[in-house]
């Protein structure tokens, strides 16, 4: 019979986070939280069927935002609607401002997690190529981190958020399940916040909502 490999995947134990500090919802503070999370003595790769319902570690998943300013000075977005197809059953239908996943042993070149920083650019990169192609120009910035308990995803996962800055609106899928994928006014998507998932409501509040 042929064997079915298991996917493993970068976590780190939930306890750190606390011990780093917790928060729910959004920080800014990334110097405070990345070198720890990343550093070897704390991070492994695990089977993801079992994280994936084990809240005492959580799996790192970078989240990359697409922003362009057009020529009238306005904002846009990347948005999509995440297809039945798209790995995390529990999101599908939802729209999202966020593209990215989980960091396998496959991203690190030995599979340890000696290598957990590189393994994670790299998986970053991979799942960029993946989902969407980026024909322009851009700067990329990480923004923050994201953590919600109060969802049954967000209990096992925390969010490493990237803003990228596009000289022109021309990303788009790769995927069959990123569907109507393009870029949107900010005005037209926070006046429709409720429709998008947790982690794209959280990371439009406190990154581009009009205090």
């Amino acid at each position: 019979m042929a064997q079915v490999q298991t996917e493993c995947v970068l976590v780190v134990p939930t306890e750190l986070f606390h011990r780093l500090g917790y928060f729910q919802g959004f920080s800014s503070e990334v110097d405070r939280y990345l070198a720890e999370l990343f550093s070897p003595e704390h991070t492994s790769y695990r089977p993801r069927h079992e994280v994936e319902e084990d809240p005492s570690f959580k799996q790192l998943i970078p989240y990359m935002i697409f922003r362009y300013r057009d020529q009238q000075g306005r904002l846009l977005v990347f948005q999509y609607t995440r297809g039945k197809g798209q790995g995390e059953g529990r999101l599908h239908c939802k729209k999202s401002i966020g593209i990215g996943g989980h960091i396998s042993a496959d991203d690190s070149t030995t599979g340890t997690s000696g290598h957990a920083t590189a393994a994670y650019q790299e998986g970053m990169r991979r799942e960029l190529a993946e989902e969407v192609a980026i024909d322009t120009p851009y700067t990329e910035r990480s923004a923050g981190l994201i953590n919600d308990d109060l969802s049954e995803v967000g209990r096992v996962h925390l969010g490493v958020v990237h803003v990228f800055d596009v000289e022109q609106p021309l990303v788009r899928p790769l995927e069959t399940d990123i569907v109507e994928a393009g870029f949107r006014p900010l005005d037209e998507i926070l006046a429709d916040v409720s429709g998008f998932e947790t982690w794209s409501q959280i990371c439009l509040k406190a990154l581009f909502a009009v205090k």
